[in-house]
């Protein structure tokens, strides 16, 4: 007579409990990447940047170091992501700017002025979103 003894162990929700946090974390870093990238490609300028390149702001102050804070809207750029839904947010508050974000990055009215597209958040996606999916490669359990 032969005998068998199978055990079986069931890690279905250790499995998904990974995948979950392993989303999480990539999430977190791809819009890290975005608004690092958004922010990088606003540059100090006198006046409107040509339409179709991202805006200029305007030079705040040169600390005794040298270094040259910038203006508003680069520093109202933040991201926040979301466990529950696996979605993050990127973007200028709108507390620090207004909707100026919104009136640079699709053209529009502001303030009664007309502003053309001169985009920042859409072009800091594009130049990251290749690397993307090959950051969720390996990432369960590492």
């Amino acid at each position: 007579m032969i005998q068998t003894i199978v055990k079986y162990a069931d890690h279905t929700e250790r499995v998904a409990k990974e995948a979950r946090k392993a989303v999480y974390r990539n999430v977190g870093h791809a819009a890290a990447s975005i608004r690092k990238e958004a922010i990088e490609s606003i540059e100090s300028g006198d006046g409107p940047s040509a339409p179709g390149t991202p805006p200029h702001t305007h030079t705040r102050k040169v600390s005794k170091s040298g270094k040259v804070s910038k203006g508003q809207l680069p520093r109202a750029i933040v991201y926040d992501n979301d466990k529950e839904s696996d979605t993050a947010v990127i973007g200028p508050r709108e507390s620090v700017v207004g909707t100026s974000g919104e009136a640079h990055e699709f053209g529009g009215d502001y303030k009664g002025q007309d502003f053309p597209e001169r985009p920042f958040m859409g072009p800091a996606l594009d130049k990251n979103i290749d690397r993307f999916a090959s950051s969720f490669a390996g990432s369960i359990g590492s």
